[in-house]
């Protein structure tokens, strides 16, 4: 009770050691010294006036009261926690004046709803402070009595004034957190390496405050760092609500309602059983004023009286039978009666014991005045409780007064922030965002890799090993992605499946890579020949489309968004055909078609209108004899110094300028991009470039070349090109990859290759 990191609101003030939130133990009890708080005194005010049943203490020599008759819901402002055999209860603390707001609105308004008390009670309010997450086990709590909520910690990031360094800084834990257990869990979890990036823990905690110092490793990302500890330790952790009460001396599970209208039946009675107590004792002062007004107004034959009796018992029963009054008794001492007693005088023989022990300064004319005043106002007061004990508003009215003087005095303000989203951790919380290499063998078989580990080299170099594959086997595409990006999987049978980055298997330059059969649900006779890297879905955003056969389809990127762990339907293939490649585009672009025999056609993407996603599309590219369309760009002309890129399968390549592919109708033959000599080969891909782009050139036997464009000079279309690798006797390129960024250092070697 004296512990501020355990009670919401304190009951006692400690001299002393009483523990700390490290977990240390108090000192023993002779070395503390206690007093009660200001507001304890309101959990056992009214006790002595029989408020509350009484019953023997557990030897039976003393009364100890059955329940306190307190003025405010202790239960729900402190909370309770305790295991019985068969049952548990678990109640929360709450803030004192959003309770005592809540408590005066369902008296007030019987019918009030439960969203309406929400809004005066939102949530827990630890003593910790911290963050809670989610409003449903709120909810759940509050309606049926249990549920569970999720507290974080409050942590932000701090930079470094010197350096780049970050540092995330803790405030506040999450309610009955042990904080040297939680640093010696997150050490631990830096040590198994279960978190990676961190440097030091520091604990700055003082008399000011709490404050635990995580320091971040130079490059790291302190908020996927953050989330991991939020994840695997106790910076997050579960509160399981259980409102279990006696009531009526049985257990019970209570809503908040329920355990406010208890409160309310409680202060009820208490009221009631103070009033009738105050009443009997108002009741028993009257009679003893009135018999002093009784003898104020006889006086002179009341004083007389006592003088003659021999023994104060002649005396008291003299004036029990109001011999004081006799006629003959007033005319034997010449006195006059006195006025308003014509029916005659009695007393009791409380009142008469207490004539009998009045002081002779009470017969002072001002003594005197003040007992006809005291007797007059406690008439008053007489009344003003049975008005009470008449009426449940007058009590209610009293209760309301009440809670109304303690939220006043001792309210404050709110501690633990709620925060309407779930505190879940996925595991994509935990994942940084980076760009990553992914790359696809054509048999099916993907990786994850750095960017940095393919550094860049110059023209007619051997390049490197971007994947060790089968000798079968070889690689196909290769992109740049974010780990969090969404992947939209295009399969050549017209199909998409959904896939994280961070869901594919990090590997070396030189590792095989996992099936991606064993990521997505791809059919046995698919194969993905397109992924498209998606960070949200919008309907701005189109996806467009080309197939084999020249068939071309633009649809809303918001018609895949739908994610099916079996995939969808993205394009409705003609018998024969397959899809190529899909892009993404904002629906006011170019479309830039090549086929393998070296034609390309550019043409307006608004000659396309946006169809269904179960849809055919229509003809782009008109091609003759056993032609086929191998590449589709997006011609993007605000991008300055633009022009496509042309390769060929035996290793050649060229740049052209864009302006030398006019625009044309859609479904044309197209012009000639290149010359498919037998020294160059067929086409294996097209896109455009700048001079500050980098390409990745594979090969059908797992070599990957990186080499600048800004090696390239810009050429004629109808050309053959130049040398863009070296390959090897039956070494074919397959694919083209663009990379996005350029690296800052690049170091060359005796042997001219960059490392």
């Amino acid at each position: 009770m004296a512990q501020d990191f355990s009670l919401r609101y304190m009951l006692v003030d400690g001299q002393g050691n009483f523990g700390s939130v490290d977990g240390d133990s108090p000192a023993a009890m002779r070395y503390t010294e206690i007093r009660l708080r200001q507001l304890t005194h309101e959990l056992l005010n009214d006790l002595d006036k029989e408020t509350v049943t009484m019953t023997p203490n557990y030897n039976d020599e003393m009364l100890e009261p059955t329940v306190l008759p307190s003025k405010f819901p202790n239960l729900l402002v402190n909370g309770s926690t305790g295991i019985a055999v068969g049952m548990a209860t678990n109640i929360p603390p709450h803030n004192l004046s959003e309770i005592i707001d809540g408590i005066i609105a369902t008296i007030r308004n019987p019918e009030l709803t439960f969203e309406e008390l929400l809004e005066m009670v939102p949530g827990p309010d630890f003593p910790t402070g911290a963050t809670i997450y989610g409003r449903q086990g709120i909810r759940d709590a509050y309606a049926t009595g249990r549920g569970i909520i999720q507290i974080r910690a409050k942590a932000h990031i701090e930079a470094a004034r010197k350096s780049e360094r970050q540092s995330i800084v803790i405030t506040e834990l999450p309610y009955q957190v042990n904080k040297a257990k939680l640093i010696e869990k997150i050490a631990e979890l830096v040590k198994e390496k279960k978190v990676e990036g961190i440097t030091e823990i520091r604990d700055e905690s003082d008399r000011e405050g709490m404050r635990v110092v995580i320091e971040v490793k130079r490059d790291e990302n302190a908020e996927v760092l953050l989330n991991q500890l939020y994840k695997l330790s106790q910076l997050q952790t579960s509160f399981g609500i259980i409102m279990l009460a006696i009531v009526h001396n049985r257990p019970k599970v209570l809503s908040l309602r329920e355990m406010m209208d208890c409160f309310v039946d409680h202060r009820r009675e208490v009221v009631t059983r103070r009033t009738n107590f105050e009443l009997k004792k108002a009741l028993a002062r009257a009679h003893i004023l009135e018999g002093l007004k009784i003898a104020l107004d006889w006086l002179d034959a009341v004083i007389e009286l006592i003088r003659q009796s021999k023994t104060p018992p002649e005396a008291k029963q003299a004036l029990v039978d109001g011999a004081f009054a006799d006629p003959a008794w007033l005319q034997k001492l010449n006195l006059p009666a006195a006025e308003g007693y014509e029916s005659g005088v009695t007393l009791s023989e409380i009142q008469a014991q207490a004539i009998l022990e009045m002081r002779l300064q009470r017969l002072t004319g001002l003594e005197r005045d003040k007992i006809i005043a005291e007797y007059e106002e406690i008439l008053k007061f007489i009344a003003r409780l049975r008005e009470i004990l008449a009426s449940d508003v007058e009590i209610l009215k009293i209760i309301v007064g009440e809670l109304t003087e303690i939220r006043d005095k001792f309210g404050d303000k709110r501690r633990s922030e709620i925060v309407d989203k779930s505190a879940d951790i996925t595991l994509e919380d935990t994942i940084e965002d980076e760009e990553m290499v992914v790359t696809i063998s054509h048999t099916g078989y993907i990786k994850r890799s750095a960017v940095d580990l393919y550094r860049s080299q110059r023209r007619g170099g051997k390049g490197k090993t971007g994947m060790k594959t089968k000798e079968e086997d070889f690689v196909e595409q290769l992109f740049i992605a974010s780990t969090k990006d969404y992947l939209l999987c295009f399969t050549d049978a017209g199909r998409m499946y959904w896939l994280k980055v961070y869901e594919i298997p990090e590997g070396s330059r030189t590792t095989k890579g996992k099936a991606v059969v064993n990521l997505v649900n791809v059919g046995m006779e698919e194969k993905i020949t397109t992924i498209l890297p998606v960070k949200e879905f919008s309907e701005n955003t189109y996806l467009f489309m080309a197939t084999r056969n020249g068939v071309v389809k633009k649809s809303s990127l918001m018609e895949y968004s739908n994610v099916r762990s079996g995939g969808i339907y993205a394009v409705k293939l003609d018998d024969g055909d397959k899809l190529i490649s899909v892009a993404l585009t904002d629906g006011s672009k170019d479309i830039f078609l090549a086929s393998r025999g070296g034609k390309s056609i550019r043409f307006g993407e608004d000659d396309v209108r946006p169809m269904g996603r179960v849809t055919r599309g229509v003809r782009g590219m008109d091609l003759k004899d056993d032609d086929q369309v191998i590449g589709m760009e997006i011609v993007d002309p605000n991008v300055p110094g633009s022009t496509i890129f042309t390769v060929c399968e035996n290793g050649y390549g060229k740049r052209t300028d864009l302006e030398e592919y006019r625009g044309q109708t859609r479904g044309g033959m197209g012009k000639i991009t290149i010359k498919t000599t037998e020294r160059n080969g067929a086409v294996v891909s097209v896109m455009q470039v700048s001079d500050d782009n980098d390409l990745m050139v594979i090969t059908d036997q797992g070599k990957i070349l990186r080499v600048p464009v800004s090696g390239f000079s810009v050429i004629g279309r109808n050309t053959q090109g130049v040398t863009l690798m070296n390959t090897e006797p039956n070494e074919k390129v397959v694919a083209v990859a663009k990379l996005a960024e350029k690296e800052e250092d690049e170091d060359l070697d005796e042997g001219g290759e960059q490392m």
